[in-house]
């Protein structure tokens, strides 16, 4: 058992297989077990296998979760387990992730939530078109949302070319973030999530590299189920409303993309999040079909 800062690793790594793919996720208190049930089995069960899965547990979690991810560890030779003494949230997971585990030979970085459901291709579609694709830096894809019980309830789906997402970025973030895929090289490069921030880690993080010149890409087909559930709007409260505001102005400030319109749709989109939750989730429904048929995949 290894210990470096507030984290404690609880895998043997003597055993663990060095695989040229990492794949990172968080599980914390509020997280279902059936949900994290089906998200872990949806990697482990892709037809790409040249992957190490490393579960963060963020904090105390139920006893019948902890349990599971133990008995998984023991059961799969590329799983690695890592426990927080207290919950740090998903920039500090993921970058304590990186800095332990991304190597030489590490050539991808996949991530994953613990309520959402990878389609078995998932991983396999990303590296083949990283490697059909050299240039491009950044994979995310399209999306399916479904609700509780796994019922489809929407979907979403994102520009695919890089100018087309860098001119959409100050507007709104062009990547899903939990279909993200990522090259290595990114990290050892020093970049790294915003560690003090709980949410919206991503958009900061897609601005500063878009700002440095990185290549970003979506792929046109649903790769994701991405659980959407009944609190979903209630949960985008103040915290996250006034950080998507400040991650809209910086992506404005980083990519030099000041305009009236961006400005405008920045103070909007802040001034409807702070409604109630039903006109929230009115508003989405509404931004989310604009969206959709805007953008137009070949």
């Amino acid at each position: 058992m290894f210990l470096t800062s507030s984290y404690t690793l609880l895998s043997n790594l003597e055993h663990k297989i060095e695989n040229h793919a990492l794949v990172g996720m968080a599980v914390y208190e509020g997280d279902r077990l059936d949900w994290i049930k089906q998200a872990i089995k949806s990697v482990l069960t892709q037809s790409y296998q040249d992957f190490t899965l490393i579960i963060v547990i963020d904090g105390e979690v139920h006893n019948d979760v902890y349990t599971l991810l133990v008995n998984l560890e023991h059961q799969h030779n590329n799983l690695i387990l890592l426990k927080t003494t207290e919950n740090q949230g998903l920039s500090v997971c993921m970058n304590l992730i990186v800095d332990l585990f991304v190597k030489k030979n590490t050539q991808y970085f996949f991530r994953m939530d613990a309520d959402d459901i990878s389609m078995k291709d998932r991983f396999l579609k990303q590296v083949q078109f990283f490697e059909q694709n050299p240039n491009i830096d950044i994979l995310g894809t399209a999306l399916i949302e479904i609700n509780e019980k796994g019922k489809k309830v929407g979907s979403r789906k994102l520009p695919i070319k890089h100018h087309e997402i860098l001119r959409i970025l100050p507007k709104r973030c062009a990547i899903n973030h939990p279909t993200v895929a990522l090259r290595a090289g990114i990290f050892k490069d020093g970049f790294r999530y915003r560690g003090d921030l709980k949410n919206t880690q991503d958009y900061f993080l897609w601005a500063e590299l878009c700002a440095n010149n990185y290549i970003f890409a979506n792929l046109p087909k649903a790769l994701l189920k991405f659980r959407r559930v009944n609190d979903f709007y209630k949960r985008r409260g103040l915290s996250k409303s006034i950080n998507e505001f400040k991650a809209r102005f910086y992506t404005m400030k980083v990519l030099k993309r000041y305009s009236m319109g961006n400005i405008v749709y920045a103070c909007a989109v802040l001034f409807l999040r702070l409604m109630p939750a039903k006109l929230v989730k009115l508003a989405y429904k509404i931004d989310r079909y604009l969206l959709n048929k805007r953008v137009r995949h070949e």
